[in-house]
C-alpha cells in the first residue's frame, strides 16, 4: 500500500510496510513527520552512540532536521541538523530510517521495530516570535550566569548606588578590572551610551583600580559603536533566549545567595 500524503495522515498501528510507504512518501514531498514507537538508534560522526530498543517519539521536520525523544523531558536523546539526506528500507523485520549529514559527515540510524502512531503533514508557519524578557528577568539570568555577559565576571554587587543612578550588575574580570554594566533588553541606542558613561566616569573617580564599561543589548542602534569606542566602552550583544531559558528553568539564584 502506497500512502497518498497530499493531506494530513493520520495512521494507528501501522504494518511496517505501510510505515515504509508513507514514510517515504512523506519524506519526498518535505512533510514533517512524528513516528510513535519502538526503536533502536546508533549515531555514527564526531563520536558514536548507541540507544538500545524503547519507545520513542521520533520528529522529521520539513527542513531534514531530526529528534529523537524519550517519553519524558524536553531534549532530544539524539538529534540532527537541519539538511539532512534520508534513506529509508525495510530490512530484517525493521523499517529502518536513515539521516545522513555531509559537512561534517555523521549518520543517525533508526530501526523501529514496531510504528504505534505514524503521522505526516505539510505544515505552513509564518508567524513572527516575540521573545519578553524584563530587564529586571535580564539582570537576574546574568547575576545567575555571568557567562552570559562575560567568560570571566565575578559580580560583587547589582543596583550599585552611584550619585547619576544605578548601575546593573558591578563586579570584577579576571584581568582585576572593575566591570560597569548597563543591560537593556532592546535595542540600545545613544542614550543607553550615556548613561553607561556618567557610570563609569563616577566609579573612576572613586577609585585607582581601571574601569571597564560594557554596554549589553540584543542590538544597538547605528551609530552607536563609533560613540562606544570614542568614550572607552564596550558592547557585548547578549542573548535573551539564553537569559530566558535560565529564568524559566528556575536555575537563577536568590540574590543573597549569590552574593555571598
Amino acid at each position: 500500500m502506497k500512502a497518498d500524503i497530499q493531506e494530513p495522515v493520520a495512521i494507528s498501528n501501522p504494518d511496517l510496510e505501510a510505515a515504509y510507504q508513507a514514510t517515504k512518501s512523506a519524506l519526498s514531498q518535505r512533510r514533517c513527520l512524528i513516528l510513535l514507537g519502538d526503536c533502536r538508534v546508533e549515531y555514527q560522526g564526531r563520536a558514536r552512540s548507541v540507544l538500545e530498543p524503547g519507545e520513542r517519539i521520533v520528529l522529521v521536520k520539513a527542513d531534514g532536521a531530526v529528534l529523537v525523544h524519550r517519553p519524558t523531558g524536553g531534549e532530544p536523546v539524539n538529534w540532527q541538523p537541519s539538511g539532512c539526506v534520508f534513506r529509508t528500507t525495510l530490512s530484517e523485520g525493521a523499517l529502518v530510517l536513515e539521516a545522513v549529514r555531509r559537512s561534517p559527515v555523521e549518520s543517525l540510524v533508526i530501526h523501529f521495530t514496531e510504528v504505534r502512531v505514524l503521522v505526516a503533514a505539510k505544515l505552513v508557519d509564518a508567524g513572527s516570535f516575540s521573545l519578553h524578557v524584563s530587564e529586571k528577568e535580564l539582570q537576574m539570568a546574568v547575576l545567575s550566569e555571568p557567562r552570559l555577559l562575560l567568560p570571566d565576571l565575578k559580580p560583587i554587587a547589582y543596583e550599585k548606588k552611584v550619585e547619576p543612578g544605578f548601575i546593573d550588575v558591578y563586579g570584577l574580570d579576571s584581568k582585576n578590572r572593575l566591570v560597569v554594566a548597563e543591560l537593556k533588553r532592546v535595542r540600545a541606542g545613544k542614550a543607553a551610551v550615556l548613561q553607561l558613561a556618567r557610570y563609569v566616569e563616577e566609579v573612576r573617580s572613586s577609585t585607582p583600580m581601571e574601569v571597564r564599561g560594557i554596554l549589553a543589548a540584543p542590538k544597538i542602534a547605528r551609530g552607536t559603536q563609533r560613540m562606544l569606542a570614542t568614550l572607552g566602552l564596550e558592547f557585548i550583544p547578549i542573548d535573551l533566549e539564553k537569559c530566558a531559558r535560565f529564568i524559566v528553568s528556575g536555575r537563577d539564584k536568590k540574590m543573597v545567595e549569590f552574593l555571598k
